[in-house]
């Protein structure tokens, strides 16, 4: 399923859904200039998570060199699909979402998402020593914001190999569930599965930043429900 875009229009210019698709493809193109050195910078920069679960190699890199990776991995991307893909999906999603929380909270949720993502994506996979690049763990977090702030949004979408019609409209419930039951079969395979000497999708980064996304944006859902209704009125207790 592919979106192509939702009925809610941001009342905001989203200048930090804006300016993380900027800063993404500014990264993208380095990574083009980089040549034969691009592998080292993605060695470096990915999150490989056997530097985080092996005592000896982990002891090969210093503090700054182990927290860099869980922020730089996230502007990283494989290829030209790769990237076009991830930053179509957050401009359609990012900017209610931006809308919701507003502009620095949104840039933190981001960042944190993201690292969250990768957290899970280590967890899952202890002792792999593929590199892993991508914003797919933090935009799955604002996929899981979406999915909580905005379930009865319509999503227009196309359904390959059908890329030239018809569209679908669904509500954002529809789609976003059915796209993370989809991550989290694949990530259940992907557990039993014989582990690959190539990369993959990062499964349970997607499941890990969606989850993260949905529980904290229902935690603002309910806040906000109380401060609303009871925080002029005096308290029983």
């Amino acid at each position: 399923m592919l979106p192509i875009r939702d009925d809610i229009p941001s009342r905001r210019f989203p200048i930090i859904t804006t300016g993380i698709i900027a800063l993404n493809i500014l990264v993208f193109l380095w990574e083009l200039s980089l040549g034969t050195k691009l592998q080292d910078a993605i060695l470096m920069l990915g999150i490989i998570p056997v530097r985080y679960t092996d005592e000896q190699v982990a002891a090969l890199f210093g503090w700054r060199e182990q927290i860099t990776p869980f922020f730089s991995s996230m502007f990283l991307h494989g290829g030209w699909t790769h990237l076009l893909g991830n930053m179509w999906t957050l401009w359609i999603f990012g900017d209610n979402v931006e809308d919701r929380l507003g502009h620095a909270r949104y840039l933190v949720f981001y960042l944190v998402g993201g690292v969250v993502a990768a957290l899970l994506h280590i967890f899952t996979n202890l002792g792999s020593t593929i590199p892993t690049i991508g914003a797919s763990g933090a935009i799955a977090a604002v996929m899981g914001a979406y999915f909580r702030l905005y379930p009865h949004a319509r999503i227009e979408m196309i359904v390959p190999p059908f890329i030239f019609g018809p569209l679908f409209v669904v509500p954002a419930v529809v789609f976003l569930g059915w796209w993370f039951i989809l991550q989290f079969f694949n990530g259940t395979l992907s557990l039993v599965a014989v582990p690959s000497s190539v990369g993959g999708i990062a499964w349970w980064a997607h499941i890990g930043g969606f989850v993260f996304g949905a529980m904290l944006c229902s935690i603002v859902k309910v806040k906000r429900f109380y401060r609303r209704h009871y925080e002029d009125e005096d308290m029983p207790w």
